[in-house]
């Protein structure tokens, strides 16, 4: 098919780079226009510090029309029997296999992340595809006769109107993909508000969407930054928004989307803690926790921060093993399959990085490999894994989301004195503990106050079929992401209760 968007996705090409890097367009029923907003936003290749593209900072009268053209697409859509509405999604499935590499290849280009995140970015995507494909059975309510003498009572689920989404650039791909394949198989319509720091991943997955025969403003797109935000949260014809960001953000986008009355599932930053005990699999878990640590440079709400050892023999393997890992690891642009740590996404993140690693060290801590001066590259937001030993509760480290490849280490006594710190955080998203022990896995599980719980897995994301999200200032709302959950936030339960009196002609 020719491409709708004239060729954006060819920004990729180097020759397309600098100043004649176009500025990527917004998707509003069925068609590629150009945003009402006239200041654009530099799209920086982190690997390269180098322009690829531009973002436009939309304006309100951008929503404007997304949402109408949503809310007219609405009354149709509805109607649509959900067997139908499915189809388009197998389609999409087929299309988004036939084309992972080239949408790893632009998420890797445009994010930094390793070119196998990226195909995992884009594998977990097309499981919320596939979830959503079993909306004729995620959607059935529930009835019972003779609820009391001739009355029946049926319940049945239905779709709401327009929902949206604001998503971050740390998953360009995968994020957008919790949202709204489970609001449109459901019967509503969608705007989607994608980082406005790595717009492309997403104008190849609507090229693929218009391409699998979407119907016109189902779904929509809209670039943008703050005022694109605000008006999301603030439009009349809104019925839900779903964020995933900071927690400074994700509260006030509960709190201003809630103010106007909308349902909202907003998903904030993490402290995650893992908890290493004596009687682990040590090799294993060495592994399993540096990968969680640096994967995606650190920049993933899942991924692990603070390294609790409980005991000193566990503490000294644990230490041994982390600093031999971040010494052997290979940093450098994620297209090259010899890497295994990209770049962090700016400048400013990886200044704010390296201010947090000097903080440590300014407040006692030792700083046991320095990514500040480990990487030699000239170009690009480099930062090699940075490796902190004696960390402590007070510390800014221990208590803020660094969001960079940083891992802070600290001794414990007992699985006791780790649970009481994990559970002392202002946050709550996950939380992983490595044994071979049933009682202490058990243990950890029951206390913990973390939604998402690992045992001897680094990364506790669930699977497409089961809930996502976490508590205390890593989750603003009520109704997770993924799955069940994602059908109950997008439809409404109608209840009715029937009594028919008897025809005598008939009975």
């Amino acid at each position: 098919m020719t491409n709708p968007h004239n060729g954006q996705v060819a920004l990729l090409n180097p020759d397309k780079m600098g100043k004649s890097a176009q500025t990527v367009k917004n998707y509003i029923n069925g068609s590629w226009v150009e945003s009402s907003g006239s200041e654009t936003i530099d799209v920086i290749n982190p690997a390269k510090g180098t322009v690829i593209a531009k973002t436009p900072i939309g304006t309100v009268k951008d929503i404007n029309d997304a949402v109408n053209a949503a809310k007219e697409a609405f009354k149709s859509w509805r109607q649509t029997p959900v067997e139908e509405r499915i189809q388009v999604f197998f389609r999409l499935k087929n299309l988004l296999e036939k084309n992972l590499e080239e949408i790893a290849k632009i998420c890797t280009t445009e994010n930094g992340k390793i070119l196998q995140e990226a195909r995992g970015d884009v594998r977990r995507g097309i499981q919320m595809i596939e979830v959503a494909c079993g909306m004729p059975t995620l959607l059935m309510g529930k009835g019972l006769e003779d609820i009391a003498s001739g009355i029946d009572c049926y319940a049945i689920r239905r779709p709401l109107g327009v929902f949206a989404a604001i998503t971050p650039f740390n998953f360009p791909p995968m994020v957008p993909f919790w949202f709204w394949p489970f609001a449109i198989a459901s019967g509503n319509t969608f705007i989607l508000k994608p980082s406005e720091r790595v717009p492309l991943s997403q104008i190849k997955i609507f090229e693929l969407i218009e391409e699998a025969g979407m119907p016109k403003g189902v779904i929509n797109l809209v670039n943008g930054s703050k005022e694109v935000v605000n008006a999301l949260c603030n439009h009349p014809d809104i019925k839900g928004i779903s964020f995933v960001g900071s927690t400074p953000v994700a509260k006030h986008v509960y709190e201003t989307a809630t103010k106007s009355g909308k349902r909202v599932q907003s998903l904030g930053g993490a402290k995650n803690f893992m908890v290493v005990l004596q009687d682990a699999n040590m090799d294993s878990a060495v592994k399993t926790v540096f990968e969680s640590c640096t994967g995606c440079a650190g920049q993933r709400c899942l991924a692990g921060s603070v390294i609790l050892g409980v005991g000193d023999d566990a503490y000294s393997k644990l230490e041994a093993g982390i600093v031999k890992a971040a010494k052997q690891a290979t940093v450098g642009d994620g297209l090259d399959p010899a890497i295994n740590i990209g770049p962090v996404i700016s400048k400013e993140a990886k200044e704010r990085i390296k201010s947090l690693i000097q903080s440590a060290e300014d407040e006692g801590a030792k700083i046991l490999v320095d990514g500040r001066t480990s990487v030699n590259q000239t170009e690009g937001y480099f930062l090699g894994p940075t490796v902190i030993t004696g960390v402590a509760r007070n510390m800014k480290v221990s208590k803020e989301e660094i969001f960079g490849p940083v891992i802070c280490l600290a001794k414990v006594k007992s699985l006791d004195e780790a649970i009481d710190w994990l559970n002392s955080s202002e946050y709550g998203n996950t939380t992983s503990l490595f044994t071979t022990s049933g009682a202490a896995a058990r243990k950890f599980c029951y206390e913990v106050d973390p939604s998402m719980i690992g045992i001897n897995i680094g990364v506790p994301a669930p699977m497409a079929f089961f809930s996502f999200g976490g508590t205390k200032n890593s989750y603003f709302g009520d109704v997770k992401a993924h799955g069940q959950a994602s059908v109950d936030f997008y439809t409404d339960t109608k209840v009715s209760i029937q009594r028919w009196a008897k025809d005598s002609n008939i009975w």
